[in-house]
């Protein structure tokens, strides 16, 4: 069976924040197979329309992998309130992932970054 991959971000109405979230998505979409993009409010496509899409496909199994840094009241209690719904509305499993900025490894890729900006100060 078939576990479509969602990336979840936060969403804004300003395309601008999404273009800068969907550029650091890329990677990872054109990596993973069977994953998508989805948005918890404010942007298209929300988390409703990727699982629907999915249930159409022959999905029933999905993760969302939450792009926030920490879980604050959206992963704690909005997200998994929206997860409840589409599990009753499609009769399909979705597993909540932790937030990426539990995993160590994104402290890592930022000390990196932090490192190449100092570097790229002329020194």
């Amino acid at each position: 069976m078939s576990n479509r991959i969602i990336l979840l971000a936060h969403g804004s109405s300003d395309k601008r924040w999404c273009e800068t979230f969907e550029n650091l998505a890329s990677a990872t979409l054109a990596a993973v197979p069977d994953s998508r993009i989805a948005y918890m409010e404010l942007a298209e496509p929300s988390i409703d329309d990727v699982v629907a899409e999915g249930v159409r496909a022959g999905v029933h199994q999905f993760t969302i992998v939450p792009l926030f840094l920490a879980a604050g009241r959206h992963l704690r209690k909005d997200v998994p309130g929206m997860i409840k719904t589409l599990e009753e509305a499609h009769g399909v499993t979705i597993e909540l992932a932790p937030p990426i900025g539990e995993n160590p490894q994104l402290g890592e890729a930022i000390k990196d970054v932090v490192l190449h900006q100092l570097g790229n100060r002329g020194h």
